[in-house]
Protein backbone atom coordinates (compact mmCIF):
# COMPACT_ATOMS: atom_id res chain seq x y z
CA UNK A 1 0.00 0.00 0.00
CA UNK A 2 1.28 3.43 -0.89
CA UNK A 3 0.52 6.81 0.57
CA UNK A 4 2.08 8.61 -2.40
CA UNK A 5 -0.15 11.45 -3.43
CA UNK A 6 -0.05 12.88 -6.91
CA UNK A 7 -0.06 16.62 -7.56
CA UNK A 8 -0.71 18.97 -10.47
CA UNK A 9 2.21 18.80 -12.89
CA UNK A 10 2.83 15.07 -12.31
CA UNK A 11 2.54 12.72 -15.26
CA UNK A 12 -0.58 10.61 -14.78
CA UNK A 13 0.45 6.97 -14.28
CA UNK A 14 -0.61 4.95 -17.32
CA UNK A 15 -2.64 1.78 -16.91
CA UNK A 16 -4.87 -0.69 -18.72
CA UNK A 17 -8.05 -1.91 -17.01
CA UNK A 18 -11.21 -3.63 -18.26
CA UNK A 19 -14.35 -1.55 -18.56
CA UNK A 20 -17.90 -2.52 -17.59
CA UNK A 21 -18.16 -4.56 -20.80
CA UNK A 22 -14.84 -6.37 -20.30
CA UNK A 23 -13.05 -4.25 -22.92
CA UNK A 24 -9.48 -3.20 -22.06
CA UNK A 25 -9.07 0.58 -21.72
CA UNK A 26 -5.66 2.25 -21.56
CA UNK A 27 -5.37 5.75 -20.14
CA UNK A 28 -2.75 6.89 -22.68
CA UNK A 29 -5.16 5.98 -25.50
CA UNK A 30 -7.49 8.71 -24.21
CA UNK A 31 -4.90 11.45 -24.79
CA UNK A 32 -5.77 14.33 -27.08
CA UNK A 33 -8.41 15.68 -24.73
CA UNK A 34 -8.89 16.15 -21.03
CA UNK A 35 -9.96 13.25 -18.84
CA UNK A 36 -11.74 13.41 -15.49
CA UNK A 37 -10.59 10.26 -13.71
CA UNK A 38 -12.51 9.61 -10.53
CA UNK A 39 -12.05 6.85 -7.96
CA UNK A 40 -14.98 5.67 -5.88
CA UNK A 41 -15.26 2.98 -3.19
CA UNK A 42 -18.03 0.67 -4.38
CA UNK A 43 -20.59 0.48 -7.16
CA UNK A 44 -24.28 0.50 -6.23
CA UNK A 45 -23.78 2.01 -2.77
CA UNK A 46 -25.69 5.22 -1.97
CA UNK A 47 -22.81 7.73 -2.14
CA UNK A 48 -21.19 6.17 -5.19
CA UNK A 49 -24.54 6.02 -6.97
CA UNK A 50 -25.15 9.70 -6.20
CA UNK A 51 -21.73 10.66 -7.59
CA UNK A 52 -22.04 8.46 -10.69
CA UNK A 53 -25.53 9.76 -11.49
CA UNK A 54 -24.26 13.31 -11.00
CA UNK A 55 -21.55 12.68 -13.63
CA UNK A 56 -24.17 11.04 -15.87
CA UNK A 57 -26.54 14.00 -15.57
CA UNK A 58 -23.74 16.47 -16.37
CA UNK A 59 -21.97 14.43 -19.03
CA UNK A 60 -23.12 16.70 -21.88
CA UNK A 61 -21.32 19.69 -20.37
CA UNK A 62 -18.12 17.65 -20.03
CA UNK A 63 -18.43 16.15 -23.52
CA UNK A 64 -19.15 19.48 -25.17
CA UNK A 65 -15.87 20.77 -23.68
CA UNK A 66 -14.02 17.69 -24.98
CA UNK A 67 -13.66 16.15 -21.51
CA UNK A 68 -14.05 12.39 -21.06
CA UNK A 69 -15.24 11.01 -17.70
CA UNK A 70 -13.88 7.69 -16.40
CA UNK A 71 -14.73 6.06 -13.06
CA UNK A 72 -12.56 3.45 -11.32
CA UNK A 73 -13.40 1.13 -8.42
CA UNK A 74 -12.34 -2.22 -7.02
CA UNK A 75 -15.56 -3.80 -8.29
CA UNK A 76 -15.53 -6.74 -10.70
CA UNK A 77 -16.43 -6.11 -14.36
CA UNK A 78 -19.77 -7.89 -13.92
CA UNK A 79 -20.82 -5.62 -11.04
CA UNK A 80 -19.79 -2.53 -13.02
CA UNK A 81 -21.94 -3.77 -15.90
CA UNK A 82 -24.94 -4.09 -13.59
CA UNK A 83 -24.22 -0.64 -12.10
CA UNK A 84 -24.00 0.98 -15.55
CA UNK A 85 -27.19 -0.73 -16.70
CA UNK A 86 -29.19 -0.08 -13.52
CA UNK A 87 -28.37 3.64 -13.43
CA UNK A 88 -28.02 4.21 -17.19
CA UNK A 89 -24.42 5.38 -16.75
CA UNK A 90 -23.19 6.74 -20.08
CA UNK A 91 -19.45 6.83 -19.42
CA UNK A 92 -16.64 4.35 -18.86
CA UNK A 93 -16.32 2.47 -15.56
CA UNK A 94 -13.10 0.53 -14.98
CA UNK A 95 -12.43 -2.47 -12.75
CA UNK A 96 -9.34 -2.28 -10.51
CA UNK A 97 -9.96 -5.38 -8.39
CA UNK A 98 -6.41 -5.59 -7.01
CA UNK A 99 -6.47 -1.79 -6.40
CA UNK A 100 -3.03 -1.42 -8.03
CA UNK A 101 -4.10 1.65 -10.02
CA UNK A 102 -5.75 3.20 -6.97
CA UNK A 103 -2.48 2.73 -5.07
CA UNK A 104 -0.48 4.40 -7.87
CA UNK A 105 -2.80 7.41 -7.68
CA UNK A 106 -2.77 7.60 -3.88
CA UNK A 107 -6.48 6.73 -3.90
CA UNK A 108 -6.12 3.62 -1.73
CA UNK A 109 -5.21 3.71 1.94
CA UNK A 110 -6.41 4.45 5.43
CA UNK A 111 -9.59 6.43 5.78
CA UNK A 112 -12.29 7.07 8.34
CA UNK A 113 -15.53 5.15 7.90
CA UNK A 114 -18.26 5.59 10.52
CA UNK A 115 -15.66 6.59 13.11
CA UNK A 116 -13.33 3.66 12.42
CA UNK A 117 -10.04 3.61 10.55
CA UNK A 118 -10.24 1.22 7.61
CA UNK A 119 -8.16 0.58 4.49
CA UNK A 120 -9.91 1.05 1.18
CA UNK A 121 -10.69 3.32 -1.73
CA UNK A 122 -10.32 7.02 -1.06
CA UNK A 123 -12.87 8.99 -3.09
CA UNK A 124 -10.59 11.09 -5.31
CA UNK A 125 -10.74 12.90 -8.64
CA UNK A 126 -8.03 13.87 -11.13
CA UNK A 127 -8.21 16.08 -14.20
CA UNK A 128 -5.64 14.97 -16.75
CA UNK A 129 -4.73 17.21 -19.67
CA UNK A 130 -4.40 16.23 -23.34
CA UNK A 131 -0.72 15.32 -22.87
CA UNK A 132 -1.32 13.09 -19.85
CA UNK A 133 -0.26 15.59 -17.17
CA UNK A 134 -2.36 16.01 -14.04
CA UNK A 135 -4.00 19.45 -13.92
CA UNK A 136 -6.11 19.17 -10.78
CA UNK A 137 -6.40 16.77 -7.85
CA UNK A 138 -9.05 16.37 -5.18
CA UNK A 139 -8.59 13.75 -2.42
CA UNK A 140 -11.17 12.69 0.19
CA UNK A 141 -14.07 14.34 -1.62
CA UNK A 142 -17.72 14.07 -0.66
CA UNK A 143 -19.99 12.32 -3.16
CA UNK A 144 -22.66 15.02 -3.04
CA UNK A 145 -21.80 18.29 -4.77
CA UNK A 146 -18.40 17.19 -6.03
CA UNK A 147 -19.34 17.08 -9.73
CA UNK A 148 -20.58 20.68 -9.51
CA UNK A 149 -17.20 21.68 -8.03
CA UNK A 150 -15.31 19.90 -10.82
CA UNK A 151 -17.49 21.59 -13.44
CA UNK A 152 -17.01 24.99 -11.78
CA UNK A 153 -13.22 24.56 -11.50
CA UNK A 154 -13.06 23.59 -15.18
CA UNK A 155 -15.24 26.52 -16.21
CA UNK A 156 -18.06 24.29 -17.46
CA UNK A 157 -20.93 25.68 -15.42
CA UNK A 158 -21.79 28.49 -17.77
Amino acid sequence: MTDARLAPGDLAPDFTLNDQNGTPTTLSQLRGGRVVLYFYPEAMTPGCTTEACDFRDNLNSFASAGVKVVGISKDAVEKLGRFAERDRLNFTLLSDEDHAVQERYGAWGEKQLYGKTVVGSIRSTFVIDAEGVIERVWYNVKATGHVARVRRDLGLDG
